[in-house]
């Protein structure tokens, strides 16, 4: 009874919010059919050939691997990319956009690199990708900037685990990398998510001038790694809004920062904006 009380105050807030922003972790796109690499086990079941190298997401999510072997560092980010490009965005993505237009002020605020928001219908314009995105590139030599990914560049054996073609630096030749921040990375080109991250700021700085109620509906956004998780909590903190943090596994929430319902991402979505 509790759990339904507080979906339904939840569900009032979001009505009620002259703004929203949607802030979204891997679990946003579980119910799409995509791994969230949950766990050294979670990793090596959808690539039960890094189990056989024994290497664990954070140890092949490196940019070291370009260097030293390029033919498996693209094997692993040559196969999400195509998994990105084929996927469709579940039904949840279109549910929380209708929202949004609906609001006075929305954004986007994701640690995906797969794209599926811009899939979706959303405006580029109003999405931050804070740790980049696999549909662009950037040379791992020179300072070449950041160009669109085609999407035949890269051709993977998945039996063998090796690409057997990955796209090359426009300026030099050299191997290009997705523009992707990964674990132990000091050579992330930050240039396109810091215009992002700046369009971001000044939709914050809107809020404020009109006095905007916002609500911030979080989604599929883990501890592991919790960028996503803290920015809400910041923002909601600084701005007086409501967090609503939809997570099956991990909904704790502060009480005087929102509802923490454990849902997963349609789940939780499908009950939020139903009537909205």
């Amino acid at each position: 009874m509790e759990a339904k009380h507080s979906t339904e105050r939840a569900k009032q807030t979001l009505q009620n919010a002259d703004a929203l922003l949607i802030t979204a972790g891997a679990g946003m796109g579980v119910d799409s059919g995509l791994p969230d690499f949950r766990g050294d086990e979670g990793f090596w079941r959808a690539y039960p050939a890094a189990r056989k190298l024994g290497l664990r997401f954070v140890e092949l999510a490196n940019p070291y691997w370009f260097d030293e072997d390029p033919a498996l560092a693209w094997a692993f980010y040559g196969h999400r990319f195509h998994l990105y490009r084929q996927t469709a965005p579940h039904p949840g993505f279109t549910m929380l956009l209708e929202c949004a237009r609906q609001k006075e002020e929305w954004f986007v605020f994701t640690s995906n690199v797969d794209g599926q928001f811009q899939k979706a219908g959303y405006d580029e314009a109003c999405i931050v990708e804070c740790h980049g995105s696999i549909h662009h590139l950037q040379c791992t030599r020179c300072d070449a900037g950041i160009w669109p990914a085609k999407p035949d560049e890269v051709m993977v054996d998945m039996e063998a685990f090796r690409a057997t073609r990955w796209p090359h630096c426009l300026r030099c030749g050299a191997t290009a990398r997705p523009n992707i921040l990964m674990f132990g990375d000091w050579g992330w080109d930050s240039a396109r998510t810091d215009a992002q991250q700046e369009r971001f700021e000044d939709f914050l700085q809107r809020l404020v001038v009109k006095r905007l109620k916002l609500a911030i509906v979080e989604v599929g956004a883990g501890t592991a790694v919790p960028t996503v998780r803290l920015t809400g909590e910041r923002i909601a903190k600084e701005l007086g809004a409501t967090l609503i943090r939809l997570n099956p596994r991990e909904p704790q929430i502060p009480e005087t920062l929102g509802f923490g319902l454990a849902m997963g991402g349609l789940e939780g979505i499908e009950a939020l904006t139903e009537g909205c």
